[in-house]
């Protein structure tokens, strides 16, 4: 038998040949240059020689081109040079990093935090929080960094259905009572904007005696009165015991965090290999995260503005007669229509947002996952205008109509749109 060679197997892989499929279509929505300039209007990127409308920016609040964001930075290179050289358990930790865990800890209410290097590490943590005699019960639509955490951990592993107390419920009940419980959910899941069941889950949890891991990346700084997140919206800040979440959404900056018990963050500043072996944050990350922080706290009008526009595109996107998902969050999700084939849904996706693209607009192509559909992913920012906004929803309907002919003559299928 000849060696096998692993290139091979990846080059056979049906993966490519979607790729492949997508590309001959005109239909690619991945990878393309996008480019930040603050020289240019708010919510524009460059991008081979043109501007395009950034509608898929997890820049919610629209302070990666803040001025005193983008000073605090330039400042801290001047001050403290370009990196740390080095990981937080050893020589990588400044008196920034202690800063701003205190700050955020302040801010969340927790009793401590321990900063990573991105989001995604952050949630790596699960595999030093649960062990062999331990059980993880996670909501069905996890992100895939919090699947990346599963498969690390020693832990047994179990599933409830998204957001359905009553499958929890079931999971729970199905857990051993010598096994220590962790439920992990978000805050706001990505994919469909919604949120976290989480006056249910907190019931259910209080009853098993599990712990909650919850993943607020998407809600941090948007959701809730004073921009604490989902806890704050449902009120129940002091009963979830660990938030996770990154500083590349609503922050302006890049990094994670995890806050949390003092002894647990305390036992995951030792125990935790994301946290151990991965260089610090360097300091123009830190110093950006730290004033968008500031801003978070203190000027409310930007989630203000949001909530204006988000309103302002789900009801434009209805009036053209669109399936929109319900939501309070800036993420506004877009059902294509139904569908025979799902390969025909997901290339009806991807071949709008790239006909939106050639008009000048990005707008996430999601071809869906074994737990979701392919739809459309709109992300509002506050430094968006109406005008940018209307512009956006007068391209997607004319392009919904072009796209759909086309559809329908390729694959026979009547291509209409969901109202």
């Amino acid at each position: 038998m000849e060696p096998v060679d692993i290139f091979d197997k990846l080059s056979a892989d049906p993966l490519l040949g979607k790729v492949a499929a997508l590309r001959g279509f005109e239909a690619y929505p991945f990878c393309r240059e996008c480019t930040p300039d603050l020289d240019l209007a708010p919510a524009e990127v460059r991008s081979g020689g043109r501007t395009v409308v950034m509608f898929g920016s997890n820049d919610y609040l629209g302070l990666t081109r803040d001025r005193r964001v983008v000073e605090a930075a330039v400042q801290a290179v001047r001050s403290y040079g370009s990196g740390c050289s080095g990981s937080r358990l050893l020589n990588g930790t400044t008196k920034l990093h202690l800063r701003l865990e205190e700050d955020l800890a302040r801010f969340l209410r927790k009793p401590a935090v321990m900063l990573l290097g991105t989001g995604f590490q952050a949630n790596l943590v699960l595999g030093s929080l649960a062990g062999i005699r331990d059980v993880i019960v996670a909501d069905e639509y996890c992100h895939a960094s919090l699947e990346a955490g599963l498969r690390l951990a020693y832990a047994r592993k179990a599933r409830f259905r998204h957001n359905d107390p009553v499958s929890l419920a079931d999971a729970l009940g199905g857990c051993r009572p010598e096994e220590g419980k962790l439920v992990v959910a978000e805050g706001v899941y990505s994919m469909d904007g919604d949120l976290a069941d989480l006056p249910a889950i907190l019931k259910l949890t209080a009853e098993q005696r599990a712990r909650i891991y919850l993943d607020d990346a998407h809600g941090l700084g948007i959701v809730g009165r004073d921009g604490r997140g989902t806890t704050e919206y449902f009120g129940l800040e002091a009963k979830v015991d660990i938030i996770a979440g990154t500083f590349s959404k609503s922050l302006a900056s890049s990094g994670g965090f995890v806050a949390g018990p003092a002894s647990v963050i305390e036992y995951l500043r030792h125990g935790a290999a994301p946290f151990t072996y991965s260089a610090a944050l360097p300091p123009a990350a830190l110093a950006a995260a730290a004033a968008a922080l500031d801003i978070v706290r203190t000027e409310p009008e930007h989630r203000q503005r949001l909530a204006v526009l988000t309103g302002h595109c789900r009801r434009l996107l209805r009036e053209a007669g669109f399936a929109v998902a319900d939501g309070v969050t800036p993420i506004v999700i877009v059902h294509p229509a139904e569908q025979k084939s799902r390969d025909l849904a997901s290339l009806e996706v991807a071949r709008l947002a790239s006909v939106l693209w050639d008009e000048g607009y990005c707008v996430n192509a999601v071809l869906g996952t074994a737990a979701s559909s392919p739809r459309w992913r709109i992300n509002i920012m506050a430094s968006h205008t109406e005008e940018q906004i209307e512009g956006l929803v007068r391209s997607f309907r004319d392009a919904a109509e072009r796209v759909g002919r086309q559809l329908q003559h390729m694959g026979g299928e009547d291509v209409r749109r969901n109202a």
